[in-house]
């Protein structure tokens, strides 16, 4: 693993601002905001595959609206730490595999078939396995 200051070399400026220092990257400025890209989302730290692309869908929740949506992540993919910053109570989410903050996640049952709903910033994702359509 790399350490911080490789980090900051490896990563965008606003990437690290997320994934090191549990920023958020501003609403419908990311690339994988709307659904339709095909393969695996990974950490683009480390590489974890964390969500399969056909668990994105697209919110109609107006606070969670501009960011990449998931309904289901990779088994063992996260890991989740209390967040009670900014007076708010939620639930982080970090990769399980180099601790990195991805975003957040909320009950939902209101959208999704598993009753979560992933709220991920597109600066920590890479698209990997990439598809074609045919």
């Amino acid at each position: 693993m790399l350490d911080e200051q490789d980090l900051k070399k490896k990563l965008t400026p606003d990437q690290y601002k997320v994934l090191r220092e549990k920023g958020t990257e501003p609403p419908f400025s990311g690339k994988y905001v709307r659904p339709g890209a095909t393969g695996d989302f990974a950490c683009v730290v480390c590489g974890n595959v964390l969500f399969p692309s056909n668990a994105q869908f697209e919110t109609k929740i107006s606070g969670l609206q501009g960011w990449p949506s998931f309904q289901d992540a990779l088994p063992g993919a996260l890991k989740f730490e209390h967040d009670e910053s900014y007076g708010m109570n939620r639930t982080e989410v970090l990769c399980a595999k180099c601790g990195s903050h991805l975003g957040h996640v909320f009950d939902d049952i209101s959208e999704t078939k598993t009753g979560k709903h992933y709220c991920i910033n597109s600066v920590c994702l890479d698209l990997q396995n990439k598809q074609t359509e045919k």
